[in-house]
């Protein structure tokens, strides 16, 4: 089943977020190398494709799992997570209906 992994960034993440992307973009690719990976990106913290350094609020990320339990064993596993990016992080079932 898919399941969505929004996370949630603290305030000035920036610099966290630069410290940890190369190993959170590598457990990414791994999913999309699987096929297990529907979409993945940041949440701009202004209305642009490149904030700069106005940076990101959190991410949205929706891949496939056997269970909710392992989703957020996953989730928990981020690099985001343990660089204290994220204030918090949501797993929902994510039921894909388009396109």
């Amino acid at each position: 089943m898919w399941y969505a992994i929004q996370g949630e960034d603290i305030e000035g993440s920036l610099e966290l977020r630069r410290l940890a992307r190369t190993r959170h973009l590598a457990r990414l690719e791994h999913l999309k190398n699987e096929g297990r990976l529907l979409l993945a990106g940041p949440y701009p913290a202004i209305d642009s494709e490149d904030p700069g350094e106005t940076g990101f609020t959190g991410s949205l990320i929706v891949a496939e799992f056997p269970s909710l339990e392992d989703a957020r064993q996953w989730a928990d596993m981020d690099p985001y997570v343990e660089a204290g990016v994220y204030a918090r992080v949501d797993v929902k079932p994510f039921k894909k209906t388009f396109p």
